[in-house]
């Protein structure tokens, strides 16, 4: 089922404060954001997906050239700890057994041990494609996962290493970000106007008013609402699992926001990153006066921010941008 291979591993210290930094206050709304980006010493682009350990380190991949990497935010350093070529790899997260990330090109889930670089790959059952995607992790350290070729939603095991997989019954569905709450996954399919979850182990779909709508990415508020961005038409949408309402609003942008990272912060205020304009900006939707606040542009232009995290701890968001930046907005 896996397979074992030991690396070696480059560290480098970025140079300078940042590559760029912006500073905005958010009218009305009084959000402050203050973004910085740090240039990743790495050639490949498309450095994307960070998660925050709970040292406050911040991993990412490199998608186009097969790497899990590290960055201390203190001192400025970058490691790169080389995959396979090949690999692809999507999106990386850590658990008390080690560093984790989605093999997407490569069809397995891989588990990274920073301290021997070893590795260890882990196939999902079955056949057909088999796309690690993107990756949430439960209270128990354990993995639930998207295969956007594949059309499955996984769940795997990191003490015994057994899969489930749940197949969606809708046709090209796509299923693309997932993130828990309460140990509940949600879904995006991409591919549908539907969002899903899995409960008593079963997968179950949830239908959008408007069969135009594209769902990428999802957070959940804390009152349990689902909250996601309509990447095809622009809006941001509102799922209500107790009444089984669905509210939408147009984002700033209008059909031209294209919102696909999301995250909601400690305010439940639910971040978007509108992709379709440049530079790329962020916008935040205040979920309980539902108002929007000012954008604000990322130094770099982004090219694409693809995903992001909010770490509760620093009350700041990560993201990764394909003009090969790692970023932080300190929210104030």
């Amino acid at each position: 089922m896996f397979k074992p291979i030991t690396l070696t591993w480059l560290v480098c210290v970025a140079l300078g404060a940042g590559a760029a930094m912006a500073q905005s206050d958010g009218g009305e709304e009084g959000v402050r954001l203050e973004i910085q980006e740090w240039d990743v010493p790495f050639d490949g682009g498309r450095a994307r997906d960070p998660w925050v350990d709970a040292e406050g380190q911040v991993w990412f991949v490199g998608q186009q050239t097969h790497y899990v990497g590290r960055f201390t935010p203190e001192s400025g350093e970058f490691e790169r700890f080389p995959l396979e070529a090949g690999t692809g790899p999507h999106t990386v997260v850590t658990t008390e057994g080690g560093v984790w990330y989605a093999g997407n090109r490569a069809a397995h889930l891989g588990r990274l041990d920073p301290a021997s670089g070893e590795l260890e790959r882990f196939a999902p059952p079955g056949d057909g494609p088999r796309d690690v995607h993107s990756i949430a992790v439960d209270s128990q350290g354990n993995l639930w996962f998207t295969e956007q070729g594949g059309n499955r939603v996984g769940y795997f095991d990191t003490r015994d290493h057994s899969f489930t997989m749940h197949d969606v019954s809708a046709g090209g569905a796509h299923p693309y970000g997932i993130v828990m709450h309460d140990d509940q996954p949600w879904i995006a399919l991409f591919g549908t106007h539907r969002l899903a979850t899995v409960a008593d182990g079963e997968l179950r779909t949830i239908e959008l008013p408007r069969p135009e709508t594209r769902p990428r990415r999802l957070d959940v508020a804390s009152n349990g609402q689902v909250w996601y961005g309509d990447y095809a038409t622009g809006h941001i949408g509102r799922y209500d699992p107790e009444s089984g309402e669905v509210t939408e609003w147009p984002a700033p942008a209008g059909e031209q926001s294209r919102p696909y990272a999301v995250v909601m912060d400690g305010e439940d205020r639910f971040w978007i990153v509108e992709t379709g304009v440049r530079p790329n900006r962020f916008v935040a939707f205040d979920t309980r006066a539902e108002t929007w606040s000012e954008p604000f542009e990322i130094p770099s232009g982004g090219g694409t921010v693809r995903h992001m995290v909010y770490d509760e701890q620093r009350n700041a968001i990560w993201f990764g941008t394909d003009e090969n930046t790692l970023g932080r907005a300190e929210l104030e």
